[in-house]
């Protein structure tokens, strides 16, 4: 690769980098009980939690369903993330990017 051609890479995963900021995945477990939104960074942008499952009687089984929804938002924000990532650079890994 040349210098013109590594700029210009670098460059398109840059904005992919903006891009997938900016992409919002909601994910929720407990049939709606627990809701997750990550971006496509794998940072959390929100946890919602349905009144009606806040329960200190239950505790272990909210803690089970705010995993399972954290788990499975990363999980899809990682194929994201992958995906965009994986078609600039032709699916050569590229340390700290995924």
């Amino acid at each position: 690769m040349n210098r013109n051609m590594i700029q210009q890479l670098q460059a398109r995963l840059a904005k992919a980098q903006q891009e997938l900021e900016a992409v919002e995945i909601e994910v929720s477990s407990g049939g709606g009980a627990v809701k997750v939104v990550v971006n496509g960074q794998q940072k959390i942008k929100s946890i919602k939690i349905n009144k009606e499952v806040v329960n200190p009687q239950e505790l272990e089984m909210l803690e089970d369903l705010v995993l399972s929804a954290v788990t499975e938002a990363i999980n899809k924000s990682q194929e994201a993330a992958s995906a965009k990532m994986g078609g600039l650079t032709g699916g050569i890994k590229i340390p700290g990017l995924m």
